[in-house]
């Protein structure tokens, strides 16, 4: 694969990407697709028959809704590759930061380029952004609601194909903390896996055997299972689908010995307050990532 380029994007957008610690060349491979998608067929015909190469413009990304932000040094990537294709002259400058709190009429970024580069691009911009701010927004919320009760928000592997990075760290922007990025950094015993293993302690032991390093989980619907993961050796139990009630005891069994434990299964906001209060460490919510809803952004002509 060939290398990205990356030496050319503005100071401070390059500054503001490498300060969220997201990999530089998957960003930028994210923000190449988009556009391709948008200009397969050919340039943005609109807005070519309309105005002259030299016609240039300011325009402002601003937040139609009350929200939290994530991707704002994406949205100003993406127009600058934009303007590096067309070979167009860009000024970009952020008005806010990642995980700043907006609201209706809040500034979040100003371009000043050619017409026809703020035209082009202000889709895959705000694409991009709403669905990042959407993810981080929807995290706040969940965050918000568990403060003070030691539970802690966090992401799971239901991303959208293609945006993993950038969806787990909107969700870092939101206040969450992010599960597993992939198959190799964490191991999740789940029901399939024990039912083909034969038990859980089979499974426990066949991963650690194998990857003795790396974190073991293990999802489980009863106490007896509970009890036998912890018997065996998991660092992580996930309680799927249990009452808050159940949790309290699945809690109870695990915190003496030292493992920690994750609610999940359907959880929606409601439920918030009665899971966090049985003394998970972790609550995973995988709406977070597939059916979060995009924050409505716009981009007005100043």
């Amino acid at each position: 694969m060939t290398a990205i380029a990356t030496e050319n994007l503005p100071a401070e957008v390059l500054s503001a990407l490498n300060a969220a610690g997201l990999p530089l060349e998957t960003v930028l491979r994210t923000i190449d697709g988009a556009l391709d998608e948008d200009l397969a067929y050919g340039p943005d015909v609109t807005t070519e028959s309309i105005f002259h190469p030299d016609q240039t413009a300011t325009a402002v990304v601003v937040s139609r809704q009350h929200g939290c932000l994530a991707g704002v040094p994406v949205a100003a990537a993406a127009m600058h590759r934009l303007a590096q294709r067309q070979g167009a002259e860009v000024q970009i400058e952020l008005l806010a930061a990642d995980g700043d709190r907006v609201q209706p009429g809040s500034q979040v970024l100003r371009v000043e380029a050619a017409l026809r580069c703020l035209l082009t691009g202000e889709r895959t911009m705000l694409n991009l952004l709403g669905q990042l701010c959407g993810v981080a927004t929807a995290t706040a919320r969940w965050a918000d609601a568990l403060e003070g009760s030691g539970a802690v928000i966090r992401d799971t592997r239901k991303t959208v194909p293609g945006l993993r990075v950038l969806q787990k760290y909107a969700v870092r922007c939101g206040g969450g903390h992010n599960h597993r990025m992939g198959l190799g950094d964490a191991a999740l015993i789940k029901d399939n896996h024990i039912a083909a293993a034969g038990s859980i302690t089979a499974a426990i032991n066949a991963v650690t055997a194998h990857a003795p390093d790396v974190p073991c989980e293990v999802e489980c619907d009863t106490l007896d299972q509970v009890r036998e993961a912890v018997a065996a050796g998991a660092h992580l139990i996930l309680l799927d689908n249990m009452a808050p009630d159940l949790m309290r005891e699945a809690v109870a069994v695990c915190r003496p010995a030292g493992v920690l434990t994750e609610a999940s299964g359907g959880l929606t906001f409601p439920d918030a307050a009665s899971v966090g209060a049985t003394g998970v460490d972790y609550i995973s919510v995988g709406a977070l990532t597939h059916s979060s809803t995009v924050l409505d952004l716009g981009l007005d002509m100043a």
